[in-house]
This record gives C-alpha cells, sequence and structure tokens, in this order.
C-alpha cells in the first residue's frame, strides 16, 4: 500500500470516528403514539416531586415525531406527556437515541422500544408489575369482605398473595443481576423496602424491641439508595422517600433533625448534584418548620453549610440575609439564656428582666395599634394571669412603640396594671434583635433561670405549657408557633 492510500484510510478513519462521535452527541427519541394526530408531545422528567419540561414537539398525521436536543440529557426517569393528559414512563440513560412506538390507549402495554436496553427492560418490568399488581387487586378485593368466606377460601388467598410477593422480589433481583452497573439496577433497587429483624431472639420486653426496630429502621432506611447516584432525583419517588424519613422517621427535634440530615449528606460525598439537593432540602425542611424550636436546627445546617462556603453556588445576597437572620435568632434560641432587658415603667421607674423573679415568666412584646395583640393580650389575661398569678407567674409585657398614651390607655382599659408594663425610650436594649421581633404579639416562656424554654406561642397554648412545665394537672401540647 504505497503512502497515498495510507493517507486516505488514515483520514477516513478519522472521519469516520468523527461522524460516530457526532451522532452520539446530544438526544434523539424518534417517537410514534398511535392514535394522536397533528398534535404536541411532550419530553419531562421527575425532579422534586415536579414535572420538568424538558423538550416539546409536533407530531404528524402519522402519529410520528422526534424530540432532539445537542446536549445529552441528565439520566432518570423521563415522561411523553400526551394531549389528554395522560403519560408513561420511559428510561434515559446511556443509550440516548432510541425510538419508541406506542398506542396512545394503553401506551405502557403496548410499548415497543428499540435502541435502549435499560428502557426495553424497565418496559418489560412495568408490564410484568402491572399483571402482578391486577391480580393481587383481586386478592386484596376479596380479603375486604372476608367474612362471607371460609377461613380455608381467605387462607388460600393470603398464600397467593404471599406468592406473588415472592415473584415480585425474585423478579427485581433478576434485574439487579442482569443489568448490574446500570441506572434501571439502581433503581429498582432505590424502590424496595429494607427488611427489619423482628428481634424476637433477644427476649426483651416488647417496648425495647420495638425501640431496636425502630432504631435499625432509621439507621438503615437509605441502604438501597445510592445516595452517590445523582440520576436517582430524576425519579417519581426520591423526594416523597426524603420527606417520608425527615418527617415520619426521624423525631421533631432539632438535634437529630441536624444530626440525620449531616449523615444523609455525607453519603452522597463526592457527588456535587447530590449533596447540593439535599443540602438545600434538608436546610429547607428546617427552615419552612412550623415546630417551636426548630429554627435551631435551620441556624446549625446554615452556619455548617451556607456559612462555611461549601454551598458555594448560592449568591452573597442570600448569604447576606441568611448571615442577618441566623445572627438575629441565634440570641433566641430554645435552651438559650434569655438576653436581659433593661427597661422603664409608664412611671419612669427600671425593671431588669434578669431580675424577675418566678418559677415562670411570660415575656410579651405587643403594641395596641396591632389588630392582633387588641385580642391576644387580653386573652393572656384572661387564660394566664387571672388563673396563674397566685402561684408567682409573672408577666414582663415590653410595648415595642414609644407614644404612651394609647399604651397606658389600653392597660387601664383591660386591667394590666399589676403586669410588668415597660418599654425603651432611648433605644438602649437592642430588644428587636436579641428577640427578633419583626411582628407582635410574640410571646416567650422563661424558666426560673431565665432560660427560654418556648417561644413563639399564642396566648391559648401559654396556659397548657405552664401546667406542663411546672407538673400542674390538665396540661396540653405545644407543638406549632404562630
Amino acid at each position: 500500500m504505497n503512502t497515498r492510500s495510507i493517507l486516505h484510510t488514515f483520514f477516513t478513519f478519522i472521519i469516520l470516528c468523527c461522524t460516530v462521535n457526532s451522532m452520539a452527541q446530544g438526544y434523539k427519541i424518534d417517537v410514534s403514539v398511535k392514535g394522536w394526530q397533528d398534535t404536541t408531545l411532550i419530553l419531562g422528567h421527575y425532579f422534586n416531586k415536579k414535572m420538568l419540561v424538558n423538550d416539546t414537539i409536533y407530531i404528524d398525521s402519522k402519529g410520528s415525531g422526534t424530540f432532539s436536543g445537542k446536549d445529552r440529557l441528565p439520566g432518570g426517569v423521563y415522561i411523553i406527556y400526551m394531549p389528554d393528559q395522560k403519560y408513561f414512563d420511559i428510561i434515559v440513560d446511556d443509550e440516548q437515541h432510541f425510538s419508541i412506538i406506542a398506542d396512545k390507549e394503553n401506551p405502557v402495554q403496548s410499548l415497543e422500544v428499540n435502541g435502549n436496553k435499560q428502557e426495553r427492560a424497565f418496559n418489560d418490568y412495568q408490564k410484568f408489575i402491572f399483571n402482578k399488581q391486577e391480580k393481587a387487586n383481586e386478592i386484596q378485593e376479596k380479603l375486604k369482605n372476608k367474612d362471607q368466606y371460609s377461613k380455608e377460601q381467605v387462607d388460600a388467598w393470603k398464600k397467593k398473595l404471599g406468592v406473588l410477593s415472592t415473584e415480585v422480589n425474585s423478579y427485581w433481583d433478576k434485574i439487579l443481576d442482569k443489568h448490574k452497573g446500570t441506572f434501571l439496577a439502581s433503581f429498582i433497587k432505590a424502590m424496595r423496602e429494607i427488611e427489619v429483624p423482628d428481634f424476637k431472639e433477644l427476649n426483651e420486653p416488647d417496648s425495647i424491641i420495638q425501640v431496636k426496630r425502630y432504631q435499625y429502621y432509621k439507621h438503615h432506611y437509605f441502604d438501597n439508595f445510592d445516595m452517590k447516584d445523582d440520576r436517582l432525583m430524576r425519579t417519581p419517588f426520591f423526594t416523597g422517600k426524603l420527606e417520608n424519613f425527615f418527617s415520619k422517621t426521624v423525631l421533631q427535634i432539632p438535634d437529630s433533625l441536624v444530626k440525620e440530615s449531616v449523615r444523609i449528606i455525607e453519603m452522597a460525598e463526592g457527588n456535587k448534584e447530590m449533596e447540593k439537593y439535599l443540602i438545600q432540602f434538608t436546610f429547607n425542611y428546617a427552615n419552612d418548620s412550623k415546630l417551636m424550636g426548630m429554627d435551631a436546627a435551620m441556624v446549625q445546617l446554615g452556619e455548617k453549610y451556607y456559612l462555611s462556603g461549601i454551598a458555594d453556588w448560592v449568591d452573597e445576597e442570600f448569604i447576606e440575609k441568611l448571615e442577618d437572620r441566623i445572627t438575629k435568632l441565634k440570641p433566641n434560641l430554645i435552651g438559650n439564656q434569655a438576653p436581659d432587658l433593661k427597661m422603664v415603667s409608664l412611671n419612669n421607674q427600671y425593671f431588669r428582666l434578669s431580675e424577675v423573679y418566678a418559677p415562670l415568666t411570660v415575656l410579651v412584646f405587643w403594641e395596641p395599634d396591632c389588630g392582633h395583640c387588641k385580642k391576644e393580650i387580653p386573652k393572656l389575661k384572661e387564660v394566664v394571669w387571672d388563673k396563674y398569678q397566685d402561684i408567682g407567674v409573672k408577666i414582663f409585657a415590653v410595648f415595642t412603640q414609644h407614644e404612651t398614651e394609647k399604651w397606658s390607655e389600653f392597660i387601664a382599659e383591660h386591667q394590666l396594671e399589676e403586669w410588668i408594663n415597660v418599654y425603651d425610650p432611648y433605644h438602649q436594649s437592642n430588644f428587636r434583635n436579641l428577640y427578633d421581633i419583626y411582628s407582635t404579639p410574640a410571646i416567650y416562656i422563661l424558666d426560673e433561670n431565665k432560660k427560654i424554654i418556648g417561644k413563639r406561642i399564642g396566648a391559648e397554648q401559654v396556659p397548657g405549657f405552664i401546667d406542663h412545665h411546672l407538673g400542674l394537672s390538665g396540661h396540653s401540647n405545644i407543638s406549632r408557633q404562630q
């Protein structure tokens, strides 16, 4: 072979490689849906319990069209959304040049796939599950009226349900073995619930066994999840699984929430996209919580991930606002010593919060022009002061404004003279920042040592809180902030 022939072969090879590589870039999904014509189809994916749109196409009179783009789609479970608001799921991962044919009336059962092995296997799985679910539903319908049947029939149906469950588990095992290392395997495994030991061999009381089972379940909850696989974020169940864990499995106290949040985030170490999502999810969960005291979890997570610079995707404005918010929250977190206040009364007598001696002090910030205060302050007198002053409970009431005439009139009208009524005419106490007073009324509960044991509760909730803390009868639970 001469030099010219060698060069021709070499350049032909280069061109061929470039052509193949060019074809492999991006995505190209040929779609044909029988029964639809001259209309649009949407390609989307699951994320955060929503469907996000990736592409929209017009299909011709034969129901055919092509989704395509220059950039590859991130792996995950995708949705073909039809004009009648019905849809079906497909898997998109490593093979992104493929075709599907389906019937609009029953797309999953009729689906044909070419060029995407994972999607073909996923569709086989969907058909298998659909068949088993139909049989299980028939049996469960019969079991709803089990009193009409003999024990032998009921036992036989329960046995059939057990067989169906075994067959499903066996099918899952086959997928995990045959498609090891693929997103399909990761997806199927993540859908499986963990098995919790019964711990009967411990011969312990039921209460201890239940605690053991709970601890095992919490610790192993994500055993079937590969948190380093960000493709799982684009599935229909991922966010729901997180929500169930943090809302129903983790104890709703700040320390527990922070501990489990850090543990779960560390599972994703090395996968920036998954770490980002988990940091955002756990921070938002704590920040959005209405449970009293959960702001402490928000503060800890905010400092650990955002103010430290780990969450480097957020802008400076967000960091500045968060830093300001945390600065205002930290002094008045539950369990902290209440910041001292030195304030003056209507007759110019000074009072210090730290010098109020009481088994429990109600610290309230209010103003007479506030519509909600007009209801809450008289209610506070009725349900707290009138009932608990005899056992030493004190009310330290801070007027948040400066014009004293309306304040004085309100005190007289509602007979609040025995409260410690004070204000800060010279702006020396910094009470707004120390107690995060951005709206009124704001009620704090302080113990005998002036530690904050409750905050931002309604007047109606205070009696239950007092009863519980002082060991009196008839106490009620306090859970939500206003």
